[in-house]
């Protein structure tokens, strides 16, 4: 697999000086905080015959509020020089594999002229303080972080030039200059900032002004750098939840019902469970039976022998089908009456498709440490909204808030699953009842069936057009429930999320502000209705957009076929904004649209705006009955992406390299969420346990070349990336392998019917599909 990314060339964005406020907090060594505003972007303007008016998104969107919601408490968050010459810096945002740890690390680099590897940043642990302020979600670290970042790292360093020209005396400030972590006199002589730390200090907390460095000056931001982590990750030395010493925590794991939320009637042989080997604790608690042991061996040794009584769960005998039929019920109506499909007259093209459940599928499973004690708590765990954990737990052990501690510790993978804390909860309600420390971690199996899927869903769309001219276009969603009970990351908002009402105004207020309008199509309507909570779900990698975006570019390749329009021409003429023009001409132009391809082979290609970015995938598929894997040698039957040209604009990028990764990702997923993966409900749970049935992307079906285009820019600051890359990967999937195939897909991932697990022979035979397997008790 090649891999290949390309920066198109550009002249230098001109950009003012931005001038903000800090302050210079009282401390032993120098320290600084910030005050934020806010800057506002005016939309662009977008000629078309039937232009299609800014809905909310592009007037306000999701990381616009996200950002909003931040700012009050952008002065809590500070930056520490240290006297060792090393910048420390707690970032109040939760590192799962994304990259912000490095990037973070080189914002403040680049704003203090200090080498990379100088600065330090860790995570911090739950400051309720922050109110909306520690929430990672919605590609917003970044978007949200960077002003503020970049203010404190500007004002530490003009305390720094200041503290030198005392020093040196009868030298001003402005005659000095910073490199690489030093203070350089005119007459070439040194100051470190390791010598200068303290110096810098000051004993009241004052306000002061920060000027940020023009961007022609960057040095760092915008240079492809390694992952700070790097080495640590390959060579097992990096810490994740599971790898902390934390003084009687032994391992945890616990038994769970055999279908969704089923709960514990009675346990009928706890006595002879507690004799087995490396046992030291077995207690029912709310989710199941928890089983404290030497080792997780040992645990998974006594769940299996466990017998218990199980009263219902919450989906008891119900199936794909029947959550199908619930929806189809729900969908709202579409306003422009069908119309017949006659040439030359006004028309309808409608579509309608179905998306099954998916499951975030992390590679570290759900898991966290707690000790519990009589008069306190600690918790540790790859936590997204440790302000809302820390809270829920005081409140379910009984505990007041400002007596439970919580450590935000690396995550390996979140894709939105982490957003919840069910492990931490439960460490601490096991803790509490064993009176003991424990470290709980969740078997694979139970991460997939009783863990959080990302909801089912229906889309349906309606273009009304006449001739060349589309006059209006409708699309519904409609899905089972999805929790955002977390809220805003704080009590409140998660209060008012988990309310009868407050679920769906979450809902809708989510949907609304992330789905903008991509087309010139006229009177243009995005409705969302959600059903059915007896599920447990949460958001997963770009929330609605995946399945919104494949409804949405399958319908716009089906208005340009009545048309008889070239996809990529009939989206050229209608998007809405010269910088999605700009990404869609990248793509068609590096993949070579339009090229001659052999039978059941085709190129599609799909656009998706958000998080103040723009993008565009072009996809090459083979969907030949039989192809031949060359990586394996082997020969699978179903569709195999070979190629994707996938282009960017983010605004400002931090780092390329980084950029680059979560595209990748983003693809992986995309590729996934259209073919292959999915979860099959049967009788009130899932058959699905681990990879070995979960058929995300694998090596056999990853795509042979992958170019990833960064375009150039009009925007000076950073866009959302995290989740950026799936919805125009996943349309362009689709869209692709309709043309293969000659008949547009209505149901996603396209094999849910048929799953690839069952037709090519895994290395792994599959779990035989029984409640009773996973981690189970007899």
């Amino acid at each position: 697999m090649n891999h290949q990314i390309f920066e198109q060339s550009r002249a230098p964005i001109e950009l003012g000086r931005r001038r903000l406020l800090g302050y210079l907090v009282a401390a032993p060594t120098l320290a600084v905080a910030v005050r934020l505003g806010v800057d506002t972007v005016a939309p662009e303007s977008a000629a078309a015959v039937v232009p299609t008016p800014d809905g909310p998104a592009e007037i306000y969107d999701l990381n616009d509020m996200l950002t909003s919601a931040a700012m009050p408490t952008a002065g809590l968050i500070t930056l520490t020089m240290k006297t060792d010459g090393t910048a420390h810096f707690a970032l109040p945002r939760s590192e799962n594999g994304q990259g912000i740890v490095t990037s973070t690390a080189m914002i403040i680099a680049e704003e203090l002229d200090l080498p990379v590897d100088k600065v330090v940043v860790t995570l911090a642990d739950a400051r309720p303080e922050l109110l909306f302020n520690q929430l990672t979600g919605g590609s917003n670290t970044t978007i949200s972080t960077y002003i503020p970042i970049r203010t404190a790292a500007a004002i530490a360093r003009g305390r720094l030039l200041e503290a030198a020209a005392l020093q040196l005396e009868n030298v001003p400030v402005t005659a000095l200059r910073t490199l690489k972590g030093m203070v350089l006199a005119p007459d070439e002589s040194l100051l470190s900032y390791a010598s200068l730390a303290k110096a810098a200090a000051v004993t009241k907390s004052t306000q002061v002004e920060a000027q940020l460095k023009d961007a022609a000056d960057f040095k760092v931001v915008g240079k492809p750098y390694s992952r700070t982590d790097a080495r640590d990750a390959v060579t097992g030395k990096k810490k994740f939840a599971m790898d902390l010493k934390v003084k009687g925590a032994k391992p945890t794991m616990i038994c769970r019902p055999p279908t969704l939320n089923g709960k514990v009637k009675a346990v009928r042989n706890r006595g002879a469970v507690l004799k087995m080997p490396g046992v030291t604790h077995v207690v029912t608690i709310s989710t199941g039976v928890a089983v404290r042991a030497k080792t997780f061996g040992q645990c998974i040794d006594a769940i299996r022998k466990l017998e218990v009584d199980w009263l219902g769960g919450t989906a008891e005998g119900v199936s794909d089908a029947d959550v199908l039929a619930e929806l189809k019920a729900a969908e709202i109506p579409l306003a422009v009456p069908s119309l017949p499909n006659v040439p030359g007259t006004v028309q309808s093209v409608d579509s309608e498709f179905t998306f099954w459940f998916a499951s975030n599928s992390a590679l570290e499973t759900n898991c966290a440490i707690a000790d519990v004690r009589s008069d306190r708590a600690e918790i540790w765990g790859g936590l997204k909204s440790p302000i809302t954990a820390q809270q829920k737990i005081a409140e379910k052990i009984g505990l007041p808030v400002d007596k439970v501690k919580v450590h935000v510790t690396l995550g390996g993978g979140s894709f939105g699953r982490k957003l919840f804390f069910d492990a931490a909860l439960e460490a601490a309600e096991a803790s509490k009842a064993m009176g003991k420390p424990v470290k709980l971690m969740w078997h694979r199996a139970d991460d997939s069936r009783q863990g959080r899927v990302h909801p089912m869903s229906t889309a349906r769309s309606r273009a009304t057009i006449v001739g060349n001219e589309v006059l209006a276009y409708e699309q519904r969603h409609t899905s089972v429930f999805t929790d955002f009970s977390h809220g805003l990351g704080e009590i409140i908002t998660a209060t008012a999320a988990d309310l009868p009402v407050g679920d769906i105004g979450f809902s809708q207020t989510v949907y609304s502000l992330s789905q903008g309008l991509h087309y010139n199509f006229g009177a243009t309507t995005q409705l969302l209705n959600e059903i059915d909570s007896r599920f447990n779900t949460s958001s997963m990698r770009n929330i609605y957009s995946p399945n919104a975006a494949i409804a949405r570019e399958l319908s716009v390749d089906k208005i340009a076929a009545t048309m008889g329009k070239d996809p990529y021409q009939f989206r050229r003429e209608f998007v809405r904004t010269d910088r999605s023009r700009a990404v869609l001409d990248a793509v068609a132009k590096a993949g070579s649209w339009g090229r001659a391809m052999g039978n059941y082979q085709a190129q599609g290609i799909g656009i998706h705006n958000e998080y103040h970015g723009f993008s565009a995938a072009l996809v090459e598929i083979d969907c030949r009955p039989t192809t031949v894997n060359r990586d394996i040698r082997e020969a699978v039957t179903g569709p195999r992406v070979t190629k994707v040209v996938f282009a960017v604009d983010v605004g400002l990028v931090i780092n390329p390299r980084g950029l680059e990764a979560q595209i990748m990702g983003g693809i992986m997923d995309g590729i996934a969420l259209t073919l292959t993966s999915s979860m099959h409900l049967r009788d009130g749970y899932f058959l699905e346990a681990s990879w070995d049935n979960y058929a995300y992307t694998r090596q056999w079906n990853v795509p042979f070349e992958v170019q990833i285009i960064l375009v150039p820019s009009a925007s000076e600051d950073p866009g959302g990336a995290g989740e950026f890359g799936v919805a125009s990967a996943a349309s362009a999937v689709a869209t692709a392998y309709a043309r293969a195939v000659g008949k547009q897909p209505t149901e996603f991932p396209i094999n849910h019917g048929e799953p690839l697990h069952y037709k090519v022979k895994p290395q792994v035979p599959p779990i035989p599909q029984s409640p009773r397997n996973g981690l189970r008790a007899n």
